[in-house]
């Protein structure tokens, strides 16, 4: 998924960015959209974290969430006896 395709999932990705940095405000939410330099920088001034530190969170989050939208659903075979 690349950053345009996150920034339109970004409403449905807010609530787990939230469960995650629950310093980040809705405000914050809204400032990010999906863009993970705007995700590093909140980072940093939240949570007082270098800004390496904020950018590799941000990069990870990000790239988890896009794992986890691209994964196939669960196979639904059963097995036939």
């Amino acid at each position: 998924m690349n950053t345009d395709q996150i920034a339109g999932k970004w409403k449905q990705m807010m609530g787990t960015a939230k469960q995650k940095w629950g310093k980040l405000t809705d405000d914050d939410l809204e400032f990010i959209a999906g863009k993970s330099e705007n995700l590093a920088g909140r980072l940093q001034e939240r949570y007082g974290i270098a800004k390496e530190e904020a950018k590799k969170q941000a990069d990870a989050w990000m790239d988890a969430q896009n794992n986890a939208q691209t994964a196939p659903p669960p196979s639904s075979k059963t097995a036939k006896r």
